[in-house]
């Protein structure tokens, strides 16, 4: 005969994953929001920028934004991560050794 699966444990598991999962995202953006310099607006500007970030239905500054994320992003692991590691795939995430370029506030 079959051992009975243990429904319950699995669920109790899958829970404890997708609460896991939220919380490191929650932790992500915050990261994010210090990374970009924007912890120095108000709670009221970034969740203003936010909301029209997310209303914008503009494809040519969807795709823009996007280009300017992901520099930013390649740029902040060229200056954490050094050239030995890049070179042999071992990219290590640096917390706080990155800071935002001057250029970056106020893009549209």
């Amino acid at each position: 005969m079959r051992k009975p699966r243990d429904f319950d444990g699995e669920l109790k598991a899958l829970q404890d994953k997708a609460r896991d999962l939220k919380s490191r995202k929650v932790q992500q953006l915050g990261e994010l929001v210090i990374a970009t310099g924007a912890d120095s607006l108000s709670a009221d500007e970034l969740a203003g920028a936010l909301i029209v970030l997310a209303e914008t239905k503009d494809v040519g500054k969807r795709e823009a934004w996007a280009k300017r994320g992901a520099a930013f992003f390649q740029s902040r692991s060229r200056r954490t991560t050094p050239a030995a590691d890049r070179h042999a795939g071992g990219a290590r995430a640096q917390p706080g050794g990155a800071q935002p370029s001057t250029g970056s506030k106020g893009a549209a």
